[in-house]
């Protein structure tokens, strides 16, 4: 994960990202991305899962 935490309270899921930070561009060239799970990941000790991408137009 790059710039994700994830962090479970009871059934309440929080998902803190700083706007400010960039990874450089997307694949594709056409976003800059600020976070990402890459991919779908487990939530510690649960059934469910979360896949989050954040990423800003250049």
């Amino acid at each position: 994960m790059k710039n994700v935490e994830l962090s479970v309270n009871g059934d309440i899921l929080t998902i803190t990202v700083d706007l400010t930070k960039e990874f450089g561009p997307s694949a594709s060239g056409k976003t800059v991305i600020i976070a990402t799970t890459e991919g779908n990941v487990r939530l510690a000790d649960r059934a469910e899962f979360v896949g989050v991408n954040i990423y800003r137009k250049k």
